[in-house]
């Protein structure tokens, strides 16, 4: 009698050792991955390498409990869609992500290139964004294009007309995030404060600071855990 309770008692003991060093902590699932596609905004020129928003979101995904790796980036700055679609067919980047982000535009309009042209170039890149997430249109979060009229940088430049071209700009994107189901983040009104407040500008007086990505992080991390849960 003494020896069975000994031995089932021993057998709960183990059970309960074995689920305490293979438990994931609450709310732990399995690593997601997330793939972040764009241009300068998307690397964070001018700011620390952890400071872009890529690397700002995943940081706060994983202080609440995700388990995001670290994020890949395809961007580099002066990119237009044509030069990021072109990096894609080149790269060697996998197939599969759990969520996707797509920010990319600002250097077609500053290189003059219309609005007619962007829209079939960036509807290309959004199906491919939707690829490589698993095809699924809701783990795509398209963000629109800041308006870099309000910077030092175009103080001597027709600050009223890139502006109205980056509406422009802004408009297809959303209409295209739109028809085809993915998440939409405005970020360009966030943006437009630097006209009163440069301490959202980074040094070299044309991208946005680590203040400012983290204001785009808040809003990625939220569109992804909404995903989640």
């Amino acid at each position: 009698m003494y020896s069975r309770v000994f031995s089932i008692s021993g057998i709960l003991s183990g059970l309960i050792v074995l689920f305490i060093f293979t438990s994931k902590p609450a709310g732990r699932m399995s690593s997601y991955s997330l793939l972040c596609l764009g241009d300068s905004y998307t690397i964070g020129e001018s700011v620390e390498p952890n400071e872009n928003f890529p690397k700002q979101s995943v940081r706060l995904l994983n202080n609440d409990g995700y388990d995001f790796e670290a994020p890949e980036i395809i961007a580099t700055t002066g990119w237009t869609t044509n030069e990021l679609e072109d990096a894609l067919k080149k790269s060697a980047v996998k197939n599969s992500f759990d969520f996707v982000t797509l920010l990319i535009g600002v250097n077609n309009q500053y290189r003059g290139i219309t609005v007619e042209e962007y829209k079939p170039q960036f509807e290309s890149l959004l199906k491919r964004a939707i690829q490589l997430a698993n095809g699924q249109p809701s783990r795509v979060i398209v963000l629109s294009i800041p308006d870099w009229s309000v910077t030092p940088f175009a103080k001597d430049l027709d600050r009223e007309k890139i502006a109205q071209q980056i509406n422009s700009y802004n408009e297809v994107n959303q209409q295209l995030a739109l028809e085809h189901h993915v998440n939409y983040i405005d970020i360009t009104t966030s943006t437009r404060e630097a006209i009163s407040d440069l301490s959202l500008v980074a040094a070299d007086g044309l991208h946005p600071c680590a203040k400012e990505y983290a204001k785009w992080a808040e809003k990625i991390y939220l569109a992804i855990k909404g995903q989640l849960q």
